[in-house]
């Protein structure tokens, strides 16, 4: 998993996010994804499916049940204890980043 020191990218870490209230098949993980990111994150299916691929892959999430839903099946994922423990050390990550910033912008305030 390139980008950052934990490996996530954004795509990534939101898709993981997405998952931490449960598991989700795709188009709700698609939907939640957008609601996380405020609109800013939009994934197309293919793209979606690429990054499931490669967090399964890597152990941190895993297909809960298998379903068929009008003729197709319908894959249910959901985060590893691995999984839950990278995301929210991205979090903390980008946490202790962004306090960098917002220390000095409120000692400039303040001076």
């Amino acid at each position: 998993m390139p980008k950052g020191s934990t490996g996530l990218s954004e795509q990534a870490y939101f898709v993981l996010a997405a998952l931490l209230d449960g598991p989700l098949h795709g188009h709700a993980i698609l939907k939640r994804v957008v609601e996380l990111s405020d609109g800013r994150i939009t994934l197309a299916v293919g793209t979606l499916y690429g990054a499931l691929d490669r967090l399964a892959a890597a152990g941190v999430i895993q297909v809960e049940r298998e379903e068929v839903v009008n003729g197709r099946k319908r894959r249910y994922f959901r985060i590893t204890d691995e999984g839950t423990g990278l995301v929210q050390a991205e979090a903390r990550r980008m946490q202790q980043a962004a306090s960098v910033v917002t220390r000095r912008q409120l000692g400039a305030t303040a001076g």
